[in-house]
């Protein structure tokens, strides 16, 4: 295992059970003694945030009077994880570490009277909130840091953030910059030129930590309401923790609702629920309280969450890369995982897309509670792709009805065998 230079890390690496830094955490940790700006592109799972603190860990100076880093996120759920995480590793530092955590839903009051007595070595937060307090209030310097940490920065640098982010990288232009995340998006480019002169980018290859011990199960909604598909799903399951996604809050208090009534042991999770009672059911999550989560992507971004064994997709995320982070709740240390997704006719070329990128697709139907193979799933495409010229030709010249009529597709096929046959008798003259 790598020894720190600071014992207390090395206590708690021991505590933590971690044998070795992994692949992202050991390049970082390396190039943290160069002025060095970093673009780490890293996918769940990586242990992304270790790969940040612990250099910074190193690098302090305990009680050093100013703030020296500045860590932001782009949900309070994730700035309270990397809190968490901070904790674990400092617990037995001899040295007071002063750590701030700064989001929406926590007393500003008391925060700003913390502020005006003593600033913290080390600032998590998220965009808005600590912009408020640099700017309006005038009690947050983080003019003197070392270290400016974007995690997540694909959201944090949204069109919601990206103002607020920037005016704070503009206060600690002095600062080494170190953008995490799992994509880099074009529309960043602008910040990442403005702020980050001659980056070097670190790309932790997707096929090292993309949870191949997923199995990707697909099962088409055949013009069923998805009620009725879940249904059948929960009953083919038995998960030790499934968590549901669904893209909206409406959605979420639908299926909720839906399997209270069904008697399960469930609870939801989405941004409209108060921050002070998301904190609470994270506690209640981690102590595997329920055995069904449902949720909007708020769970799908760096929220570590204990003993996932199912992922059900209620609805296909828009984006692909979404399909993603949700699949890698489940899966994590050396442990199997199934992701289960709905999806109709029309997502077909989203399916295309995600096998793609890597994803071993199974398409499935469920029969006397057994998830069984079916057919593949666009077997008719390629069938179109095999067609000989004759048959390529034949299709071309009879036209389906644009009324359908009972029998329609018999007297198509008879068309269409007419046709082939006429054109091979052509082609023999």
């Amino acid at each position: 295992m790598k020894k720190f230079k600071k014992e207390y890390l090395n206590e708690a690496f021991d505590k933590l059970n971690f044998k070795e830094l992994t692949d992202v955490q050991e390049k970082v940790y390396q190039l943290d003694n160069q002025k060095q700006n970093l673009i780490i592109e890293a996918k769940t799972g990586s242990g992304k945030t270790h790969a940040f603190l612990l250099p910074i860990l190193e690098s302090i100076e305990e009680n050093g009077g100013y703030c020296q880093a500045v860590i932001l996120a782009p949900t309070r759920e994730l700035a309270l994880q990397i809190n968490k995480f901070l904790k674990e590793l400092t617990e037995h530092s001899p040295k007071e570490i002063k750590v701030d955590l700064i989001t929406g839903g926590l007393d500003r009051d008391q925060i700003i009277s913390k502020l005006n007595s003593r600033q913290p070595d080390i600032l998590i937060g998220t965009p808005g909130r600590i912009h408020d307090l640099v700017f309006k209030e005038n009690v947050l310097k983080i003019h003197e840091a070392k270290y400016f940490i974007i995690d997540e920065a694909d959201m944090t640098l949204d069109d919601h953030f990206i103002v607020e982010v920037d005016h704070l990288a503009s206060v600690a232009s002095d600062a080494k910059f170190w953008v995490f995340s799992a994509t880099i998006p074009e529309q960043l480019q602008p910040f990442l030129k403005k702020y980050l002169k001659n980056p070097l980018v670190i790309s932790v290859h997707p096929e090292e930590i993309s949870n191949l011990n997923i199995s990707h199960y697909f099962i088409k909604s055949r013009e069923r309401k998805r009620l009725v598909v879940l249904e059948e799903i929960i009953e083919a399951i038995n998960p030790y923790l499934a968590i549901i996604f669904c893209n909206t809050k409406e959605s979420v208090e639908e299926v909720n609702e839906f399997l209270l009534n069904k008697k399960a042991n469930v609870m939801m999770f989405h941004g409209g629920i108060p921050y002070r009672k998301r904190k609470q059911l994270i506690k209640r999550i981690n102590n595997l309280e329920f055995q069904y989560i449902v949720a909007t992507d708020i769970l799908a971004r760096g929220i570590d969450i204990v003993g996932v064994s199912h992922i059900i997709n209620y609805e296909l995320p828009l984006d692909t890369e979404f399909y993603i982070h949700r699949t890698g709740r489940t899966g994590r240390v050396e442990m199997d995982g199934i992701a289960i997704s709905i999806y109709e006719f029309s997502d077909n070329q989203y399916l295309d897309k995600l096998e793609s990128k890597g994803v071993k697709t199974s398409y499935k139907e469920i029969k006397n509670n057994k998830f069984v193979d079916v057919n593949i799933r666009n077997k008719r495409d390629y069938r179109k792709k095999n067609e000989t010229k004759i048959e390529k030709i034949a299709r071309a010249n009879v036209k389906k009805p644009k009324k359908v009529k009972p029998g329609y597709k018999k007297k198509y096929r008879q068309k269409l065998e007419i046709e082939k046959k006429k054109l091979h008798r052509m082609m023999k003259k």
